[in-house]
């Protein structure tokens, strides 16, 4: 009854610590667009305009964080020298 299962647990750590360490140099498995995103924002909205955003991603085919990264660099272009001299 008191023998350890021979099935690693989730949080079990590796056999030996050497490729525990350089597990941490691979590559990551899945690289895509959000990946490069490192900052969180969180907004508050009430829950029938969150309602509404969640169909309409839906709707279009994308998560919401995509539909919404994408409305925000619409809305907020990279810094050109012509939205510098708009602010002038």
């Amino acid at each position: 009854m008191s023998e350890r299962s021979a099935k690693r647990g989730f949080a079990s750590r590796p056999g030996d610590a050497e490729s525990w360490i350089k597990a941490s140099d691979a590559p990551p498995r899945r690289v895509d667009e959000g990946a490069a995103f490192t900052a969180r924002l969180t907004i508050d909205v009430t829950p029938a305009l969150r309602g509404r955003i969640k169909v309409a991603a839906f709707q279009r085919g994308v998560t919401v964080a995509d539909m919404l990264r994408e409305l925000l660099a619409r809305e907020f272009p990279t810094d050109t020298p012509e939205s510098r001299h708009e602010r002038q």
